[in-house]
């Protein structure tokens, strides 16, 4: 008689040892966190069904809940602030990632001494540094209160030991991929050990109504390292941003559940530390006695902040059969996309065969198409070797037909110019509200746009130098 079959309790079952996913028949690779050779047998999981226990709180009609448990206490630094939505609310959790060097570490640092009070005590945990090394910082950057907690753990255990000896009402961690439980299978920073960490950091901070703050690894794509999940559990998720050899820093929300994701915190990274930028429109600007040919100005929203911004352009004859095209701040799509309409349709044909390089002032990224218009122009003006008119803004979408698009906040980018003294506009047709005193002039298609260029004043030496050989 053949053998019974073995019953679903005696099946085996395999499990991912890093995320935990489980299936019915092995696989040398895990669907769910794409890692090879963690898929291992275990025995069946028992059935389990969950009884009606007790509730910790009663259900509360919601016009009887306390919302003054979630008010915003400020961290000392205006910029965060202004991202965060007015602060730290008491219980919650936030996520900072940026890339390495960017300034992560120097911003909390300096939260936490500014937070630091009589009445609420911080915590720094670091996990990547010794303490020793975070105290030179904090001379450096002047971070040194009495109501600040310094210690250097790796262990989960020790930690929350910290958070039982310390009673902070902020702890700020650096960075939770370097922090690990010994009762979780999987080196740090591993997904199972970091759902763990977070989960565990998570359910103290709501228990306490502490506030806590994360730094998390971003990987070489610059998204945040770890599980996806991990963004779904926090409160607010940060990211800091900037280029390592410029001044400049934003802090970009990315989600916030006590606040909007619209704001942008701008900071200045120096040797002293980091410092908020309440205007920081002047980093994106070159003052200048006269126009020079090649430069253009617009005004970016960040988030709700408009920020006026410098485009450069300088195009001179190519050396090699393939001229080169090489952006600094801005997409190279678009600015390919610039120099077609700019041929096609402005025609100016003397874009093709040159070498051309378009960069940003200050170490800003202009991504938004409200751009556009200011690139052409900037390109133009350096083909024809022309300045654009003095105290001018650019601000318009360009389509590839050549027409000028409106654009979001059109309103909020000319106050802000005028607020910094430019008198004249290029705008798309139907502006609204104009200041007062500032000339603006609409524009349908590159062709208006470009009759703001004086007739070409072209040097003619080179020419001249022809001839005589």
């Amino acid at each position: 008689m053949a053998a019974r079959a073995k019953t679903s309790k005696e099946r085996p079952s395999y499990r991912c040892t890093e995320c935990g996913w489980q299936t019915a028949k092995w696989l040398g690779r895990c669907p769910e966190c794409q890692a090879w050779g963690t898929v291992e047998e275990y025995g069946a999981p028992a059935v389990r069904t969950t009884t009606p226990g007790r509730v910790t709180t009663s259900a509360l009609p919601i016009g009887q809940v306390d919302g003054r448990q979630a008010t915003a206490r400020p961290t000392g630094v205006p910029e965060l602030d202004r991202v965060l939505g007015g602060g730290l609310v008491p219980g919650a959790v936030v996520l900072v990632a940026g890339e390495p060097g960017v300034g992560k570490s120097t911003l909390l640092l300096d939260v936490a001494a500014k937070s630091a009070s009589d009445e609420h005590r911080t915590l720094y945990v670091t996990g990547e540094e010794s303490a020793s090394q975070v105290r030179l910082r904090a001379d450096r950057i002047n971070a040194i209160d009495d109501h600040l907690y310094l210690a250097a753990e790796t262990d989960l255990a020790a930690v929350l030991g910290h958070l039982d000896a310390v009673k902070p009402s902020l702890l700020i961690l650096d960075s939770v991929q370097t922090v690990a439980s010994p009762e979780i299978d999987g080196a740090p920073g591993g997904m199972a050990q970091v759902r763990e960490v977070a989960g565990a950091l998570i359910r103290a901070s709501k228990e306490r109504g502490m506030s806590t703050l994360l730094v998390g690894h971003v990987t070489k794509d610059g998204a945040i390292a770890g599980p996806r999940l991990l963004e779904h559990l926090v409160d607010v998720v940060l990211h800091f941003e900037g280029d390592r050899h410029a001044r400049l820093r934003l802090v970009r929300g990315v989600k916030n559940r006590y606040g909007t994701t619209d704001e942008v915190g701008c900071f200045e990274l120096h040797d002293e530390g980091i410092t908020g930028l309440a205007d920081p429109s002047g980093l994106f600007l070159t003052r200048r006695a006269e126009p020079v040919p090649g430069t253009c100005l617009t005004v970016t929203l960040e988030g709700r902040r408009p920020l006026v911004a410098e485009v450069q352009a300088l195009t001179v004859d190519s050396q090699i059969p393939s001229p080169r095209r090489t952006t600094s701040g801005l997409e190279t799509s678009r600015v390919s996309m610039m120099l077609a309409v700019l041929e096609q349709r402005g025609r100016i044909s003397a874009l093709g065969k040159r070498d051309i390089y378009s960069a940003t002032v200050g170490g800003v990224k202009l991504s938004e198409p409200a751009a556009d218009l200011a690139v052409a122009l900037a390109l133009a003006s350096a083909a024809s070797d022309t300045p654009l008119p003095k105290n001018l803004v650019a601000i318009g979408e360009v389509g590839l037909a050549g027409e000028v698009r409106r654009v979001t906040g059109v309103q909020r980018r000319l106050a802000e110019a005028h607020r910094l003294g430019f008198t004249h506009a290029l705008v798309p047709t139907d502006p609204g509200r104009v200041p007062d005193g500032m000339k603006v002039l609409e524009v349908a298609d590159m062709g208006d746009a470009l009759r703001v260029l004086p007739r070409s004043r072209r040097r003619e030496a080179p020419r001249e130098e022809e001839d005589r050989r």
